[in-house]
């Protein structure tokens, strides 16, 4: 997949829906979910991220409830006008999430991991805009 520069700070308070690994370290990864979500507020997006709100209530050690957990997550990344994904690793789960939104035709960015000053994101895809 081609990768281009991400053009400007966001405009329009668009929903973007923060893509990044919770399985493992669960509170590390919902550490850095935090501060994921902290850099796209700073560029003028609404994060969204549902593996800090799903957990909370529901147990992702049962099949069944993480089952409908990610069931519910992928519903709201159609409502979404980006996703930007961030860490290391692409999990299982993120690969889902990246494939669904991609089939949504909904823009997809390659975060990786941030270090000091968040920067824009490159696109690895154009959602089919």
């Amino acid at each position: 997949m081609e990768y281009l520069p991400k053009p400007r700070a966001l405009a329009g308070d668009p929903v973007i829906y923060v893509c990044s690994p919770y399985a493992g370290d669960r509170a590390e990864n919902a550490r850095r979910a935090e501060e994921y979500c902290r850099a796209v507020w700073e560029h003028g997006g609404i994060p969204l991220a549902p593996h800090l709100l799903f957990p909370r209530f529901m147990d992702d050690s049962d099949p069944t409830e993480r089952d409908a957990g990610l069931r519910m997550a992928r519903k709201l990344l159609t409502m979404c006008s980006e996703v930007w994904v961030f860490g290391g690793r692409i999990s299982a789960g993120m690969a889902a999430e990246i494939q669904a939104a991609t089939d949504q035709h909904i823009p997809v960015y390659m975060i990786g991991n941030l270090t000091g000053a968040a920067t824009p994101p490159d696109i690895i895809n154009q959602g089919g805009h």
